[in-house]
């Protein structure tokens, strides 16, 4: 493995009746708080009141952001940015799934920024520091409750990337109640468990030798998760269920289960390319993008993909090659996803062929990507049409 250096600040806390612990961690950051939310959902299942109120009785003043988009958008962080900067505000506390929480990391970051948030995203300008964040975690899927990561939609330029500051850009803390995800509905509940388990994935992928342990570690995590998921979509309040999603999403993507590697990441780039055109949910994109990575890039390393198919989708390899068992792995994850209702063609979001070349485009904003396969416009545009 490679050489590493570990080292996550997030404070976890975890499990049923853990937002009480607001009172004692709010109060370290400061006095002004800005609350940043969604579409307003935290309202209607009584979170948002519960909330507001422990604020309220720890001394904080409060200021709210709402309507924080399912693929959030720069404009929305700009103006999370005006309201700390005219406030005076000392921490921002994110309410919501990763998208919440990844507009208001951008937030943090541009609140100590003279210019454009934007240009934090697109590393015009260095993020040298941010507003301390802290959040209540709704949805399982993007792990961004422990980890430095940000994805941000410029839907003015139809580009949507990733960015991260480190350590800077963490939570300070982060509350985990499994509690609060059983209002998920199914459909978000679904593209979650895509998530975490195309977060496995990527770390899945790699070039370096000798991580026998890590690999152990993603093959528990996607068993895990194919174990539950099915339960958990027709039991949607069942605790035990949604506790197992929510620590298995935190887990996919905190550097714990990759650490000693670098993974691929082409197919979330990808599929931030078709969500910057089409703004489809970030699941349902990466259920229909990621198989057909897969098939594209099997030549390449038959036996990585054949030790998935054998050690997680349970293939027998007797009798076949390499190449034959990983293809078989391969069809069994479509078949999963497509068992617990995932889509499975661009076509599901009524995409056509029209735009294929733009989205190539967007997806190679920045050159050639992939570590585990690099990937050139034509390997995209091959991916693209293959999902159709």
């Amino acid at each position: 493995m490679d050489n590493f250096i570990f080292h996550n600040p997030v404070r976890l806390l975890f499990g049923e009746g853990q937002l009480a612990e607001l009172k004692n961690e709010v109060p370290k950051y400061g006095k002004k708080v800005l609350l940043v939310y969604g579409g307003g959902s935290v309202k209607r299942n009584g979170l948002y009141d519960k909330v507001t109120t422990l604020l309220r009785e720890s001394g904080a003043e409060v200021f709210e952001l709402g309507g924080v988009e399912p693929n959030p958008r720069v404009s929305t962080a700009r103006k999370g940015v005006d309201i700390c900067k005219s406030e005076g505000i000392d921490l921002l506390l994110a309410v919501g799934g990763g998208s919440v929480i990844d507009c208001t990391k951008l937030i943090a970051a541009g609140a100590k920024y003279e210019g454009d948030p934007w240009d934090l995203v697109i590393k015009k300008a260095e993020v040298k520091e941010a507003l301390p964040l802290g959040t209540v975690l709704t949805l399982a899927a993007t792990g961004s409750e422990m980890n430095a990561g940000s994805v941000i939609t410029n839907w003015e330029t139809n580009e949507k990337y990733g960015w991260g500051a480190g350590v800077i850009s963490m939570p300070k803390f982060s509350i985990l109640d499994p509690v609060h995800t059983f209002s998920v509905p199914k459909d978000q509940t679904i593209y979650g468990i895509v998530d975490m388990m195309s977060h496995t994935f990527e770390h899945y992928f790699h070039k370096t030798a000798n991580t026998p342990y890590q690999d152990r570690m993603c093959e528990g995590l996607l068993q895990t998760v194919m174990e539950i998921a099915p339960k958990a979509i027709e039991d949607l309040e069942n605790y035990e269920y949604r506790e197992t999603l929510l620590f298995c999403g935190t887990m996919a993507l905190n550097g714990m289960i990759n650490m000693g590697f670098r993974g691929d990441w082409a197919t979330h780039n990808i599929e931030h390319a078709v969500s910057a055109v089409y703004d489809i949910p970030h699941g349902g994109g990466l259920a229909i993008l990621f198989p057909n990575w897969m098939k594209h890039n099997l030549k390449h390393a038959p036996a990585r993909f054949k030790q998935l198919a054998v050690r997680v989708f349970g293939v027998d390899p007797t009798g076949k090659t390499d190449e034959e068992a990983g293809l078989e792995g391969i069809e069994k994850l479509r078949e999963f996803w497509n068992s617990i209702g995932a889509p499975s063609r661009l076509a599901d979001y009524d995409i056509d062929d029209s735009k294929v070349e733009l989205m190539a485009d967007k997806a190679m904003a920045n050159g050639d990507f992939g570590n585990f396969v690099t990937l050139n416009r034509e390997d995209v545009v091959s991916i693209l049409r293959a999902s159709l």
